[in-house]
């Protein structure tokens, strides 16, 4: 591994654009995926209610701690990091949730960590909300799905670089270090 006193290239996202991405893409996706589960089902009629406004709400909250679980998680499994050295929680300066590890890895893990809860919070309760007929379920996938914009973000300057590269996450701020040999 490179020494890690100097990055080769930071990778420092502007959080501005990606809010404005993500918020077209939630009003995008919502749309077409419960036009999606209509058609699939039949069934143009909606029907709402406080309970189903309480229970998005609260199934969106849910689906926030699990979309950063599910990077805690990944870490582990793709980039081999120890249990100790991630860490999680919500950056109030920002408005966002975030999930790190301090440990650098390796490009080719990074872009898995940084993919896997776009399926595992986003398209994978999409498609068994459309499977079930839940348009909640529908709405809650296509918000998350919405919400990995800034994954996206990450995944598409990473693939300017080489795999083996060492990536380091930035604990405060949506930026990432990159040291190459």
């Amino acid at each position: 591994m490179k020494d890690l006193d100097t990055p080769t290239k930071i990778i420092d996202l502007d959080i501005q654009k990606i809010g404005k991405t993500s918020l077209v893409l939630t009003v995008v996706l919502s749309v077409m995926l419960l036009l999606l589960n209509s058609i699939a089902h039949q069934d143009f009629s909606y029907h709402p209610s406080w309970l189903g406004l309480f229970l998005f709400v609260f199934g969106y909250i849910i689906f926030i701690v699990l979309h950063e679980a599910t990077h805690l998680i990944g870490f582990v499994i793709f980039a081999n990091v120890p249990w100790h050295s991630l860490d999680y929680g919500i950056n109030l300066k920002l408005g966002v949730a975030y999930a790190t590890s301090t440990e650098p890895v390796q490009n080719k893990a990074m872009k898995k960590v940084l993919i896997l809860p776009f399926w595992i919070t986003g398209v994978l309760p999409a498609v068994i909300g459309i499977f079930i007929n839940s348009p909640l379920l529908v709405l809650l996938g296509a918000w998350l799905i919405a919400g990995a914009a800034g994954d996206f973000a990450m995944i598409k300057e990473l693939r300017t670089v080489r795999n083996d590269a060492w990536i380091k996450d930035d604990p405060e701020r949506p930026k990432l270090y990159v040291f190459e040999e």
